[in-house]
């Protein structure tokens, strides 16, 4: 009699795959050959009868039937991981890959700080950071967790403070107000030269956003620079080509050193700070547990 075949075999592969749209970096994921990666998908297409993967010579992408069975088997597999790391979790040494998705601005003010202390402290604790602006899906791409302002968190999702409110706040250099002049009102941006943000995901450029008198307002003031970027936002604004709009939070040390200068502030409103944001089933796994803690530590001042 022959042995049933094993209804998992080559999902792994097909799933790492799918997330990382590479053989290649679904491989060193996995810490296997990209050939067994390629041979454990093909097992699988032929299983399922209709092929999975648009192969090209760069890039690997899902066919309809791909997506189909991606959209339903990434959450199904993210329960698996996390019901055995919950089996595992009482007494357990924090170990495994913990994945982040994090905004460009958390990287100074979390990651950097942060990160070093839980390799020191929790060795076996692999980390992976991908750095986007951007909105994700949590489930879907394979992270255990994100960092991003409180006001951009999904709802459902269990949300951890890791920094203070943000105040935005319009910036530039002392070389750019004294040969431009600085704005007394909203309305004078037009009289200037902005910096402007382009969001990576819907292509929309950034409307500034101001309160008067307890009502909220929005400017879009010209500008010639547009990126996508924080950091190159600061720095062009620091270099005096002009205003930028950002987070007080991301630019604490060149305020205090006159470096930047902050303009309009009656009129510049505050939201929430960062959040560490993850699936109410998440919170038991060891390694998310100790980098919650010790981020906690590490960033107490900042609250």
């Amino acid at each position: 009699m022959s042995q049933p075949l094993d209804p998992f075999s080559g999902f792994s592969a097909f799933l790492a795959a799918a997330q990382a749209g590479s053989f290649t970096a679904a491989a060193a994921r996995l810490g296997v050959s990209p050939a067994a990666v390629s041979q454990a998908v093909k097992a699988l297409e032929a299983r399922v009868g209709t092929p999975l993967f648009i192969r090209t010579t760069r890039r690997v992408g899902l066919t309809e039937a791909g997506a189909a069975l991606f959209a339903r088997a990434a959450p199904a597999a993210s329960e698996m991981t996390a019901a055995l790391e919950a089996a595992s979790a009482l007494g357990s040494e924090p170990s495994g890959l913990l994945r982040l998705t994090v905004p460009r601005m958390a990287v100074p003010l979390v990651i950097e700080p942060a990160i070093g202390v839980l390799r020191q402290t929790y060795p076996k604790v692999a980390v992976e950071i991908a750095i986007e602006d951007a909105t994700v899906d949590l489930t879907a791409r394979g992270f255990d967790a994100g960092i991003r302002i409180g006001e951009y968190i999904e709802p459902g999702m269990v949300a951890v403070r890791l920094t203070r409110d943000i105040t935005w706040s319009v910036i530039a250099s002392p070389a750019y107000l004294a040969a431009h002049g600085e704005p007394q009102e909203p309305e004078d941006l037009t009289g200037h030269e902005a910096i402007r943000y382009r969001f990576p995901r819907s292509g929309t450029i950034y409307r500034w956003e101001f309160e008067r008198d307890g009502k909220a307002l929005s400017v879009d003031p010209r500008g010639s620079l547009i990126v996508n970027d924080s950091a190159l936002l600061v720095s062009w604004a620091r270099a005096g080509l002009g205003l930028a709009y950002v987070a007080d939070i991301t630019v604490e040390a060149e305020l205090a050193a006159g470096t930047l200068v902050r303009v309009l502030e009656p009129f510049l409103p505050k939201t929430p700070g960062l959040f560490l944001y993850f699936p109410q089933r998440a919170q038991t796994q060891p390694k998310l547990r100790a980098f919650i803690d010790l981020a906690k530590q590490v960033l107490r001042p900042q609250h």
